[in-house]
């Protein structure tokens, strides 16, 4: 895939100029910035690139089937360290721009890395206080030029610039070392999750898995060419984002870079007057986790509620219409021209497909997005483990809650739990774990023998299977909805189980709440909360409530738990949740849930060991006044 790249003519990767791509990255220093348009490289020039880049690395002393790492965030610099990788055999670590100090030093020592791909920023605010506990470390190769200071790191660490390494490549010339082409089952990647429980594993991504994994979910895109125009800005460290860009290169696709929070006009670090990325881009392909979309269904409701009545009754009697004409099989120009033609729009306007994946996306929003946005919104279900691959629906499914049938690379059989009570026999849909079987299934955990023997195995024909811990139930038709998970159903003292996903998914779309994490256990007869609630909402309450003070004073507040819980209990009987799920106490946080607190993983899904840990006191002060 890497060589014959190149040969297709059309652009191929771009970036923002003026202020550029350094401001286009996460800084922390530059609160709003104003970017300029994107600039572009073709397939050829990206070819060179990462031919050089390989050929430089060579150089420096790195060897085909040996590790090296990048930790780096979501650029066209990252694709092109990934096709110089794959071109030379070299194995690709991956690790999270937001992981935590002790996660990234475990990832490197565990895999042995002698040579990082890094940025300025990254160098300066998470490598350079733990580089000197990474003893193997030899070269940092940063992306964006040279960083401020040399004289700070261990003897023996040196740093290069990657045009540098580019440079040293070039001149060498390639016959000084030709260089040694991948066999399918050799390691492309290792990647690091990291998951919900414990320090991140590494998943060992073999060349075949990917192209397996790439070939099975393209086949759902219809069309895929050189007219589309894909925007990368979720971390190419996650299974989601790689897959997605590597379905588009290998099909000729235009892709433009960006970041959640340059994304569109409104985004928080888009001065006010001036475009965001989707705006100069506009994109027709589009991948988005449910955070994501939630946050876009939120902030569309809320204009919504400040339009005058005629307006507002204007938008719901063609939203309703809309809603009815798409069940029917019917397309409304008409509502997509006069009424959802601005909605589309804060999305550049040329979206013709979003494809969600990560976590589970609630039929509210994906109906919303569907209607409003006036294109299919896909949903797909996959793990790291499955090199992403898994299902994916169909363009014209309509349908929600469903993620899909399985595509042409693997099959999918369902697997008695009878500690749940989940059977493959169950009437009038089986129901069971789900278990993942394929080329895209990959090679297990890096140096975790025991783990890979717990979650994978071989049938008698040679196949490798996953046991994905997820609890899905087949339609009529052959697609699959994930209904529960494993390790998130609690039996409660009485006897009950509750699956906690459930009870999040149904109070999540509150306008009220951000976020929330139900908890519960077996020493206990109820289920408690942490929500983080939304500030507007929060404070628009409280006002008609006649309650004052600060934010910090209001989420402390008791009487506001009261109200909050009031809301949340029935939202949650108008959701048909039993009254043993309904969440008796909770505690508000006043600081919302990002990676960087180490709450939530990259994909935005709970942590729920460290929530539990954080809200240790609470949980006891829950549990503890009856």
């Amino acid at each position: 895939m890497t060589h014959s790249a190149h040969h297709i003519a059309t652009l191929a990767i771009c970036f923002p100029d003026s202020l550029s791509a350094q401001l286009n990255t996460l800084m922390s220093r530059e609160p709003q910035v104003i970017l300029g348009n994107y600039n572009w490289l073709s397939y050829e020039d990206v070819f060179i690139r990462a031919f050089n880049f390989g050929n430089g690395l060579q150089m420096l002393g790195q060897k085909p089937k040996t590790t090296i790492a990048i930790f780096c965030e979501t650029r066209a610099e990252w694709m092109i360290v990934a096709q110089a990788c794959f071109m030379y055999n070299f194995q690709l670590v991956t690790l999270y721009a937001t992981l935590g100090g002790p996660a990234i030093v475990h990832g490197l020592n565990e895999t042995e890395v002698t040579n990082i791909i890094t940025s300025k920023e990254l160098l300066q605010t998470k490598l350079k206080d733990i580089v000197s506990l990474v003893p193997r470390l030899r070269h940092i190769i940063t992306v964006d030029g040279k960083p401020p200071t040399w004289s700070e790191f261990p003897k023996g660490v040196i740093v290069h610039t990657m045009a540098a390494v580019q440079a040293l490549g070039a001149k060498a010339g390639v016959e000084d070392k030709p260089h040694s082409k991948p066999m399918p089952l050799d390691i492309a990647v290792i990647m690091y999750t990291s998951g919900s429980t414990g320090l991140p594993k590494g998943v060992m991504i073999s060349h075949s898995n990917i192209i397996a994994g790439i070939i099975g979910m393209a086949e759902r895109i219809p069309e895929l060419g050189e007219k589309d125009i894909y925007i990368g800005y979720l971390p190419l460290a996650h299974v989601l984002e790689l897959s997605a860009e590597l379905i588009c290169l290998s099909h000729g696709c235009c892709i433009g870079y960006s970041s959640p929070q340059t994304l569109a006009d409104q985004s928080s670090k888009i001065k006010k007057g001036s475009k965001g990325d989707t705006s100069m881009l506009k994109p027709t392909l589009m991948a988005a986790v449910p955070e994501i979309m939630d946050r876009i269904y939120k902030n569309i409701m809320n204009k919504v509620n400040e339009m005058s009545s005629f307006q507002r009754n204007l938008f719901i009697l063609a939203y309703n219409y809309k809603m009815e004409q798409i069940s029917k099989g019917y397309s409304t120009p008409l509502c997509d021209s006069f009424v959802f033609r601005k909605v589309r729009s804060l999305l550049g306007g040329n979206i013709r497909l979003l494809l969600c994946g990560g976590a589970p996306l609630s039929a509210t929003t994906q109906r919303f997005m569907n209607i409003c946005f006036c294109c299919p919104v896909g949903q797909g279900y996959g793990l790291t483990e499955s090199a992403g691959a898994g299902t994916i629906t169909e363009v014209w499914d309509y349908n929600t809650g469903r993620v899909g049938a399985p595509i042409v690379c693997c099959e999918i059989k369902l697997k008695n739990w009878e500690e749940g009570g989940y059977f493959n026999t169950d009437k009038p849909h089986p129901r069971g774990e789900v278990l993942i079987g394929g080329q895209n299934v990959t090679m297990g955990y890096y140096k975790n023998e025991a783990k890979t023997k717990a979650d994978f195995f071989e049938d008698e024909n040679g196949q490798r299977w996953l046991c994905t811990g997820d609890i899905g139930e087949f339609d009529p038709d052959g697609c699959l909805k994930i209904i529960d998970r494993k390790k998130d159903l609690v039996k409660l003292q009485a006897g009950e189980y509750v699956a906690l996903g459930k009870v999040e998914a149904a109070l999540k779309n509150l306008s009220l709440i951000d976020n929330i994490c139900a908890y519960a256990n077996s020493y206990h007869s109820y289920v408690i909360g942490f929500v983080v609630p939304n500030q507007k909402e929060l404070t628009e309450l409280a006002q008609k409530k006649g309650l004052k003070g600060t934010w910090e004073e209001l989420c402390n507040s008791r009487e506001m738990e009261n109200e909050v819980l009031k809301v949340l209990s029935e939202a949650a009987t108008s959701a048909s949740l039993e009254k043993f799920e309904i969440p008796v106490k909770i505690r508000l946080s006043p600081e919302p849930w990002t990676p960087e607190t180490g709450l939530v993983t990259d994909a935005f899904k709970l942590k729920r060991k460290e929530l539990k840990t954080h809200y240790q006191a609470d949980i006891e002060r829950m549990y503890g006044r009856k």
